[in-house]
């Protein structure tokens, strides 16, 4: 039985500097920062790859998580930091906030690039931004209490 998501996993060519942006300007909560050495069968096993390493980081962001890895091996292919989301695989990781507008203007201030201010959607507004590796980050406000979309009180 699924139960919902638990996280969203992003590998980063530079780990520290992913931390600057979710950590620091976003202000997601470290969780666990574990790595794993090259050797390690059960970690190539789960990830399908052959003599694997890498440094991890989990991230708390309310009621979900986000874990960036830096792999040291195998030597990763760089990604598209442009990627247009119509582009087939993940699109974007969404983050519910409050003060929309706010936090636009924060994160724009900090360096943070969007494709546009937030928008109107009827009862959500929503702008999307990039962190430094090029993913795509969503804003989003749910304006209407009881909308379709809008997440559950604890």
């Amino acid at each position: 039985m699924i139960r919902g998501i638990h996280h969203t996993a992003i590998s980063t060519p530079d780990l520290d500097r992913a931390l600057a942006f979710y950590r620091d300007l976003l202000g997601l909560r470290v969780v666990a920062d574990f790595a794993w050495p090259v050797g390690t069968e059960v970690a190539d096993r789960i990830t399908g790859l052959h003599e694997s390493s890498a440094r991890a980081v989990m991230l708390q962001a309310g009621n979900a998580f986000v874990e960036l890895f830096q792999y040291q091996t195998p030597a990763p292919r760089p990604g598209d930091p442009r990627r247009p989301v119509a582009d087939h695989g993940i699109t974007h990781l969404c983050f519910d906030v409050t003060e929309l507008d706010a936090e636009y203007e924060r994160l724009r201030a900090a360096g943070m690039t969007f494709h546009c201010p937030p928008q109107d959607l009827g009862g959500v507004r929503s702008t999307y931004g990039r962190d430094p590796d090029g993913n795509v980050i969503e804003l989003q406000e749910v304006c209407e209490p009881g909308h379709p979309i809008a997440l559950p009180l604890p």
